[in-house]
């Protein structure tokens, strides 16, 4: 059920007295806390099993006063909130004083980002009267699929008041799917903008407002939110294949007695005798983003010993879906040559 504006105003509350809310926004559903109460971002880091030095992004309500969490508010910055917010796109600036250390993992930068979600921007408003921030990392055990709808983090944590969650709102699934693109602006003089997380907002888009490509990531960078090489994954193993591929894969697993999974974009033979589960991708980049983490969830369930995924596409539109297949299939790297060995 919709949540009304009593139930967002009770979530609210619940916030500033510290405890942890589930929210959703357009790209996943938030893991929420005071991001000001360093006792509350601890409760995140607990409630996900996250290292303590691995940042959050802070999410703020349209309007706030940045200068309460960034001690620079570059042009740049102006620009892309202008052009990108509210909307998937979390901005790295210099961490202002008296910001808890924490939520940023001990760093001097900090994520900032202002969702679209109407219930994500209703909270936000409600919130320390709209000038608060809340940290809200996906909420998901680290590492896991990240959730796009109520019950997903319920499968995660539990129904409220019964796990570490006082409330989960819902509104419904998300629309992106996939996380924020996360661009990096404290290193301005030297690099510019260094896109460091890719998602629905692509390099091109950022660099028709700055008038500059963002760069790639160096050792430098500060840490940032999916930035590991495993990340996204399902419990089941996972590897990507090419169409080409997938006639020879699933006769091999076939003969191996294999139960296998598979999330296809072409027309692919799905009649193998280990095939279980299978799941036609859409054609389009933001339909499948929208999509990917619900069927990667349903695939993973399924009970198959290996979960086989089409390379998508590799244009400018699909580069934040790479990022997260390629991070999701990371430590499956050996697991096909093994099951077909045994």
């Amino acid at each position: 059920m919709t949540p009304d504006i009593g139930d967002i105003r009770h979530a609210a509350r619940l916030l500033e007295a510290g405890k942890l809310v589930a929210f959703p926004t357009e790209t996943v559903y938030g893991l929420g806390a005071d991001a000001s109460n360093p006792d509350a971002v601890a409760a995140i880091f607990a409630a996900k099993g996250r290292p303590s030095n691995h940042p959050l992004i802070v999410h703020v309500a349209r309007g706030a006063d940045l200068s309460r969490w960034t001690s620079r508010l570059p042009v740049e910055a102006v620009k892309l909130s202008t052009a990108f917010w509210p909307g998937p796109l979390t901005m790295i600036l210099p961490r202002a004083a008296g910001v808890p250390a924490a939520v940023a993992g001990g760093q001097d930068s900090i994520g900032l980002r202002c969702p679209s979600h109407p219930i994500a921007r209703a909270l936000l408003a409600e919130f320390r009267g709209g000038q608060g921030g809340i940290a809200g990392p996906s909420a998901n055990r680290f590492g896991h699929v990240s959730p796009t709808t109520a019950q997903h983090v319920i499968d995660e944590f539990g129904l409220p008041g019964v796990g570490p969650l006082a409330a989960v709102l819902d509104g419904g699934q998300s629309d992106v799917g996939i996380e924020s693109t996360i661009v990096d602006l404290t290193r301005l003089d030297t690099l510019g903008p260094v896109l460091l997380r890719p998602g629905q907002i692509s390099a091109t888009q950022i660099a028709e407002v700055l008038g500059r490509m963002p760069s790639l990531p160096d050792a430098a960078a500060p840490r940032v939110s999916g930035s590991l090489d495993a990340h996204y994954a399902p419990r089941t193993p996972l590897v990507l294949t090419s169409a080409e591929e997938f006639d020879w894969l699933m006769r091999e697993l076939d003969g191996a007695d294999r139960r296998y999974a598979l999330m296809h974009r072409s027309a692919l033979g799905t009649s193998g005798k280990g095939l279980i589960a299978a799941e036609m991708m859409p054609s389009g980049a933001d339909a499948y983003a929208h999509q990917l983490y619900a069927d990667l969830r349903k695939m993973d369930a399924a009970g198959a010993d290996l979960i086989i995924v089409e390379y998508p596409p590799v244009d400018d539109a699909w580069q934040g879906i790479h990022d997260r297949l390629r991070r999701a299939a990371f430590d499956s790297v050996g697991v096909l040559e093994r099951l077909l060995a045994s």
